[in-house]
């Protein structure tokens, strides 16, 4: 089963719905995240949980 990291962001209300997926874009891009899970409030604010996966390397033995 594989690993992941989990990464809490926090949107505040004044943020455009545009702003906000270019900033979860660039994290996905450049950061390699995904997201996991988003919550949008009643107020507009958004919580949003990025997930990547956790690649760990196997060490060589000769």
């Amino acid at each position: 089963m594989p690993e992941y990291e989990f990464r809490e962001m926090y949107v505040p209300r004044g943020v455009s719905r545009k702003d906000a997926t270019r900033l979860l874009t660039d994290e996905a891009e450049y950061g390699h995240w995904e997201v996991d899970r988003l919550r949008l409030y009643p107020d507009g604010s958004r919580r949003v949980r990025l997930r990547r996966r956790i690649i760990r390397q196997v060490r060589a033995t000769w």
